[in-house]
């Protein structure tokens, strides 16, 4: 072959790959956008049940699960979680808490509601490249302990779950540039969690948990008083000893950009049955949720045991 025509196979076959390579990167952009955000809280009690791991005394307040964009699974698993990022919020506030209750919530689930996470809403393998550094949240660590514990796993890996929310749903998040950092994702999660106070919604609306059931409008309709949106609840489905659902999980759904809240589903949108699973690695322990049914549901009170 000429060399000018060798020249012109070569620059072909050069323009074929980029615009193949093109192709598939807009593939990837359109697969891992997202429109919303959900803030997940759940009810340690309830994480608590029938798991056998270092899963004692939950916290007595609802905690974070996670800060969700709407579509979010693994999206830069490149970006590993550094616990040294984050070592400064670890130690806030540990003057408030007091050494005891620091060690308590290293050791044992809160019995308050806690952060699960803030989520995309369904976005997917956004960033496998990213990875969790812990170093870059240590001014957030004594908060993230408190509101955001992982009630799971036992020490001193409680940062498994931080990782797991970072590297699912925290890499797509960062699409957005309030929360294109672990600093910032994780800042924000717990700004949030205080903006919103379920915990402190709930108690002034008499709604505390109780031997006695309540009924899932109950929670529906009174945090769609409070908060003016429609939110999303959560719960485990009943055992074949158990009478009724066991609620678990709340979320509210916020707007992309400015974190604002927006309605979970639309009046009269039915919400998507689908089961969720608790933890990273769907750890044969942990037990589904799914979005509660209509009637009764148990709020179950803390239950203390001694060490």
């Amino acid at each position: 072959m000429r060399p000018a025509a060798l020249r012109g196979a070569l620059l072909g076959c050069l323009c074929l790959a980029l615009l193949c390579l093109g192709g598939a990167d807009k593939r990837l952009r359109d697969n891992h956008e997202w429109k919303k955000l959900i803030m997940v809280q759940h009810w340690p009690e309830t994480v608590c049940e029938k798991i056998q791991n270092d899963c004692r005394d939950p916290p007595d307040y609802w905690t974070i699960h996670g800060l969700w964009p709407d579509k979010s699974e693994g999206c830069n698993r490149s970006w590993p979680f550094n616990l040294k990022k984050i070592k400064d919020l670890l130690h806030r506030n540990e003057s408030s808490t007091g050494r005891q209750n620091s060690k308590r919530l290293r050791r044992d689930p809160p019995d308050y509601w806690t952060i699960h996470g803030l989520w995309p809403d369904k976005s997917e393998g956004c960033n496998r490249s990213w990875p969790f550094n812990l170093e870059e949240i240590k001014d957030l660590l004594p908060e993230m302990r408190a509101y955001w514990p992982d009630v799971i796993h036992s020490f001193p890996n409680r940062s498994r779950f931080w990782k797991h929310e970072w590297e699912k749903h925290g890499t797509c998040a960062a699409q957005v540039d309030a929360l294109n950092s672990q600093k910032k994702y994780f800042g924000r999660s717990l700004e949030l969690y205080r903006e919103l106070d379920l915990n402190s919604v709930l108690l002034k609306l008499g709604i505390k948990p109780s031997i006695n059931y309540y009924q899932v409008a109950d929670f529906k309709d009174a945090l769609a008083r409070v908060y003016g949106v429609i939110p999303k609840i959560q719960c485990l489905p009943p055992s074949q000893d158990e009478e009724v659902q066991t609620i678990g999980q709340i979320e509210l759904c916020l707007t992309k950009q400015d974190q604002q809240l927006q309605n979970c589903t639309e009046p009269g949108e039915q919400p998507s049955p689908k089961q969720e699973v608790w933890l990273a690695n769907g750890a044969a322990e942990s037990r589904g949720l799914r979005v509660c049914e209509d009637g009764p549901v148990f709020y179950p009170p803390p239950k203390k045991t001694k060490h």
